[in-house]
């Protein structure tokens, strides 16, 4: 039979049109000369080869022909057509010129088509259509991330048509920048990356910031605040207070006045970044709780007595 164009697609000898397809999608995407720079010339000597296959093989005429009487009796077929077939398909004793089409040309014409024929539906489907509603996941940020930014990688996986209209199942992974300063409650929104159903425009992806609770500090707005428990004898006396922010940074805090019950301590620019304005960071605010003792001896009692007893003159 000569040159094998079925061995060549990697076709069994009854595939469907479907799958003569699909293989020569596959194959002519591999070896693709401009995909195959470093060995252009052994891409281009293959690209011809699977080119010539499909182009026999895709047109019902040829492939009868190459059935019956191999790659000779394409060559040798007497046909009273232009394209070297007659109408009834007929072998006989003269000389065919088989003049093979560019390979660009049919790969041209096989994308082309395929493109064609997704978009016509995809148009098909969106217009007019009703959009289905959004869909909202949180997206639960820790306030460290919140305060420094990052980058979140989600995988998401939904329904698309193939280059055939058929349903398949896909996944994407999705990249989300958060910018210092996003608060609880701030939407990102992917249009349309929802499943691709006919009659109905792709859903949105909607995902909401939520902020995981933090052990130290608790975000006010642009405030963060920290409650501090000291004892009666520090809100008397003075303390010296050692915090380590969220981008790692260790504060010294000097208290030398009397703390007295309610008394806040404010430290600008010591609180969340500003997310319109990321030069610009609100108040560290620390709230103090006195803890008092629980009894006192006599002798306490006295000492505090003599020693407070003109305080509050």
């Amino acid at each position: 039979m000569g040159v094998d164009y079925y061995n060549i697609l990697r076709i069994s000898r009854n595939a469907k049109e479907e799958d003569l397809k699909k293989s020569y999608k596959r194959l002519a995407m591999r070896w693709h000369p401009d995909k195959n720079p470093v060995n252009k010339k052994d891409a281009e000597a293959k690209f011809k080869q699977i080119s010539e296959a499909y182009d026999v093989l895709s047109d019902p005429q040829k492939r009868q022909i190459y059935d019956l009487c191999g790659e000779e009796g394409l060559k040798s077929a007497e046909l009273s057509s232009p394209s070297g077939f007659s109408d009834g398909g007929g072998v006989g004793r003269g000389t065919y010129r088989f003049n093979l089409r560019n390979g660009d040309d049919i790969f041209a014409e096989f994308f082309e088509s395929r493109e064609r024929g997704f978009m016509e539906m995809w148009m098909r489907w969106s217009q007019g259509n009703k959009k289905a509603a959004p869909v909202e996941s949180k997206l639960v940020c820790s306030l460290e991330e919140l305060y420094k930014g990052g980058r979140r990688k989600l995988r998401i996986s939904h329904t698309v048509p193939d280059e055939f209209g058929k349903p398949q199942t896909v996944e994407e992974i999705l990249k989300i920048d958060i910018e210092p300063g996003w608060k609880k409650g701030t939407k990102i929104t992917f249009p349309e990356k929802g499943n691709h159903e006919p009659g109905v425009t792709p859903a949105d992806l909607i995902f909401v910031v939520d902020e995981k609770p933090h052990a130290i500090f608790k975000r006010d707005g642009n405030d963060l605040v920290v409650n501090q428990k000291i004892s009666l004898l520090e809100a008397l006396t003075g303390i010296t207070l050692s915090l380590t922010t969220l981008d790692g940074r260790n504060l010294t805090i000097p208290v030398l006045d009397v703390v007295k019950p309610g008394h806040e301590v404010m430290i600008p620019n010591e609180g969340m970044p500003i997310s319109k304005e990321p030069s610009k960071k609100g108040h560290l605010k620390i709230k103090f709780e006195i803890i008092f003792p629980s009894t006192l001896t006599a002798e306490q009692k006295f000492d505090l007595k003599r020693t407070l007893g003109g305080a509050g003159k």
